[in-house]
């Protein structure tokens, strides 16, 4: 019996003794600056009128829900969307979007933004913000989930 009860307060003691795996810290300063490297690229695609760049931002099972529109499900459903308003757009208009928020956790990634509309000229046309949840895979993130809103009114409002 002291035996046993050796044995069972040994294995006690070992098992309290073991190591946690402890989860890898994360970067937040390299999470910001890759996601911020993806809004930059986004907008290149868009300025550049370039679908393909644009929807390199998202994953083959992303589900977009842009503004004024029913959600696209799908890379190659928000690609043809993309390339859809890219065709329609006579403007020189683009867009810069810039991170105000990033939680991290694991390989998960959510950004909070705000995106800014400018004409050729560099003025001011519309504003507004945007969520993007990101996913690491294959080593790089890549938007799984996004979702925009605009601060600007409704034409029809006015």
């Amino acid at each position: 019996m002291k035996l046993f009860g050796f044995l069972a307060f040994t294995a006690f003691i070992l098992s309290s003794c073991a190591t946690v795996e402890k989860e890898e810290a994360i970067d937040m300063t390299k999470v910001r600056t890759e996601i911020q490297a993806m809004e930059d690229a986004y907008a290149a695609g868009e300025k550049a009128k370039d679908a393909d760049a644009v929807a390199a931002y998202y994953s083959d099972d992303a589900i977009s829900y842009s503004r004024n529109n029913q959600p696209l499900s799908g890379k190659a459903a928000i690609r043809a969307d993309i390339a859809k308003n890219i065709a329609k757009d006579t403007t020189d208009n683009y867009n810069v979007y810039k991170i105000v928020d990033v939680f991290a956790e694991g390989n998960s990634v959510v950004e909070i933004g705000s995106w800014t509309e400018f004409d050729a000229s560099g003025s001011e046309k519309s504003n507004g913000n945007y969520m993007s949840y990101f996913q690491k895979r294959d080593g790089k993130y890549v938007c799984v989930r996004d979702m925009s809103t605009t601060t600007s009114p409704d034409k029809s409002d006015m």
